[in-house]
């Protein structure tokens, strides 16, 4: 890998926002060829490839030093990740992509508002009911870290990949831990969030991998970028 590897978003709103992000730094990234091949350029710096990858997949391609720089979230990040920080730098936080992972609950719930009621009410639940209380969620590694932080073992994590918000009604599970950016899903299905359940804070972040090879080509390629986006040097040592 000689030159300079960059990972954006492939599609959707935060792809544009991202491309509108370093357009305001003078920096115009370009796809190369049709609409559907996921490759391109930045323009008037040919030593930088631009890759074109889901916001999922880029902290994986950053961890295992098949591209240089990524723009993904913070949550996945730490979420796929463990032990990021050896892996990789976090170059600079965009301000765009807030979203909250939280711990919400059922409305009906009203004597539950903090982690300590949930406490309490898995413990209940696993004796009446013979199972652990189910909270459903795609963010295992940070959710089981957090109640463990807090102390919560009566529970157990059910996966869902799709509208986690819908696994209460559907009676799948008992609570959910999901992204939320303004909390409309939340409130439209009946769930509210508990006090003290906010997990992670997340937004659109720029990141370096410790992992991938640094030519003397990437390393130019990186200062010509920092200097235009005014990123700290030394990222990749």
């Amino acid at each position: 890998m000689s030159a300079l590897k960059l990972g954006v978003p492939s599609k959707g709103r935060l792809q544009t926002l991202t491309i509108d992000w370093f357009a305001g730094r003078g920096i115009e990234l370009a796809r190369s060829g049709s609409e559907r091949e996921y490759a391109g350029h930045v323009v008037g710096m040919n030593d930088i490839e631009l890759v074109l990858l889901s916001a999922g997949e880029i902290p994986k391609e950053l961890a295992a030093g098949r591209i240089h720089l990524g723009v993904t979230g913070i949550d996945l990040i730490h979420e796929k990740i463990p032990l990021w920080q050896t892996r990789l730098t976090e170059v600079e936080r965009m301000g765009f992509g807030f979203a909250d992972l939280v711990l919400a609950v059922p409305n009906a719930w009203i004597d539950v508002t903090c982690i300590e009621d949930l406490d309490a009410v898995a413990a209940r639940f696993r004796a009446e009911h013979g199972f652990r209380l189910r909270i459903a969620t795609k963010y295992h590694n940070l959710v089981r870290g957090f109640l463990r932080e807090k102390g919560v073992a009566d529970y157990q994590l059910v996966d869902s990949q799709g509208a986690t918000e819908g696994t209460v009604k559907n009676l799948t599970a008992e609570a959910i831990a999901d992204i939320t950016s303004t909390g409309e899903t939340l409130v439209a299905n009946h769930l509210r969030i508990l006090s003290d359940g906010l997990i992670l804070k997340s937004q659109a972040t720029v990141y370096a991998s410790k992992t991938a090879k640094w030519s003397a080509k990437s390393k130019a390629a990186y200062a010509a970028l920092a200097a235009k986006a005014v990123w700290p040097e030394g990222v990749h040592k």
